[in-house]
């Protein structure tokens, strides 16, 4: 059986959204993978969506929305992204923070050096995790 990831964040439309796509795209296999936030926007980043497609031929709209805590399945992992906020307390087996900085607002460069350390840390999951 998988176990199940949950990438959490503010506001689920970045970092966590970016999260979720690499997960199923690298370790869907092995890992079910879900975000969520606290808060949602009405959308995901578009500087996210864009790149994501880019880079990895990834339609997030199609697949992904925002999403709160209280919309995805009890989870076995839970990864914050670094909010700098009092993270929710979500019941897992194993629990991690990237510290990971939003890159809402900032350059391509800096929205792809987060996506690569993000999609660095996916791969390295099924590894790290218990």
């Amino acid at each position: 059986m998988k176990k199940k990831v949950a990438f959490i964040c503010v506001h689920n439309s970045c970092r966590s959204q970016i999260a979720e796509a690499l997960c199923k795209h690298f370790a869907g296999d092995i890992l079910e993978c879900y975000s969520a936030g606290t808060e949602t926007k009405p959308q995901i980043n578009q500087d996210a969506v864009r790149l994501i497609k880019d880079l990895y031929g990834i339609d997030m709209e199609k697949t992904q929305h925002p999403k709160l805590l209280s919309d995805i399945p009890p989870v076995d992992i839970v990864i914050t992204m670094g909010c700098n906020v009092a993270c929710p307390s979500l019941p897992c087996q194993h629990r991690e923070d990237w510290g990971l900085e939003d890159p809402t607002g900032k350059t391509d460069k800096e929205f792809i050096k987060i996506i690569k350390t993000i999609e660095s840390k996916i791969k390295q999951l099924p590894t790290s995790i218990p």
